[in-house]
């Protein structure tokens, strides 16, 4: 098992112009407030920081990118190497011709959503659903209310683990469903988004809908990590977990959601290993029941308690 030592990592990596930060703890930016330290912390300070950093880092550490940390799930051993979070220097937004938007993958969506709305340019509307970053979005092709990131998306730009810097089409990316076939390496950097031209009345309706059907049927202003599982062909996830009896099912204080049960919750005081004993137990049942076998749309991430 990895051992987490930030202090003897911090002697192997390259000068940077951002921050590096050993045996950060996690639980405080991710939604579930849960789970152990990255070894090493790093926010780059721009583009070029985060493509030198990457290109004079030895291959054997490994390298892990986080966003707002709205759907993950950190396990209590904390994150072996270096965990990459980017901010300040990802988050800018700029319009383009064509009511193209390009912004940074740390912009959240939510904000671009906004942006979007001060503009009058409809079709991004979704992304007021969508509880992450546009990083986050492009990595597993999030979506919301019958729209998903590859429907708006134009290209967007990455950086891989040798440093080098590339711009890839929508197409490129090998887009499905909560799915996206590019090499996990990759770190996105920035997005190029079509819009189309709107009224700002209309695209406000929209959104106000948006919102309050989320606070209806979410558990919004609980510590959770949003959807829990992917919806299999043709069914819903929460019609499974539901028809399977593990509506307000509970692990401790890790609970899944009687408002809506593909939602997992920490009520206070859970370990990332109670939220994941959870949800797999709740796999298991929904298999013994219907035959499904759900799968997992929270991301994890880290080593367990030792």
């Amino acid at each position: 098992m990895s051992k987490i030592d930030g202090q003897a990592l911090i002697g192997r990596l390259p000068e940077v112009r951002g921050r590096l930060e050993p045996d950060r703890p996690l639980a405080e930016i991710t939604w579930f407030r849960v789970g152990g330290p990255a070894e090493v912390l790093f926010a780059p300070a721009d583009e070029a920081d985060l493509a030198a950093f990457l290109a004079d880092t030895a291959p054997d550490i490994p390298v892990t990118v986080v966003g707002v940390g709205s759907n993950l799930l950190v396990r209590d051993g904390g994150v072996p190497g270096v965990v990459i979070r980017l901010g300040r220097g990802f988050n800018s937004m700029e319009l383009a011709d064509d009511c193209r938007i390009r912004a940074g993958t740390a912009v959240p969506d939510v904000v671009l959503a906004r942006f979007a709305l001060q503009n009058g340019i409809g079709g991004l509307t979704f992304l007021r659903g969508i509880p992450g970053t546009i990083g986050g979005a492009l990595r597993m092709n999030g979506g919301a209310y019958e729209r998903e990131t590859k429907d708006v998306l134009i290209e967007a730009r990455a950086v891989n683990r040798s440093g080098s810097v590339s711009v890839l089409s929508n197409s490129d990316l090998g887009y499905s469903y909560r799915h996206c076939s590019a090499p996990e390496e990759l770190i996105f950097t920035s997005a190029l988004l079509q819009g189309h031209v709107a009224q700002r009345e209309e695209i406000a309706r929209q959104m106000d809908e948006i919102t309050a059907a989320r606070e209806e049927s979410q558990p919004v202003k609980s510590r959770t990590g949003g959807s829990t599982f992917k919806n299999p062909p043709g069914k819903k996830a929460w019609q499974l977990v539901d028809a399977a009896g593990m509506r307000g099912y509970a692990v401790g204080p890790a609970k899944v959601s009687e408002k809506h049960c593909n939602f997992l919750i920490n009520e206070g005081g859970a370990t990332a290993a109670q939220i994941e004993t959870l949800g797999e137990t709740v796999r298991a049942r929904v298999k013994e029941t219907s035959g499904v076998e759900l799968e997992w749309e929270i991301r994890r991430i880290g080593i367990p308690t030792p």
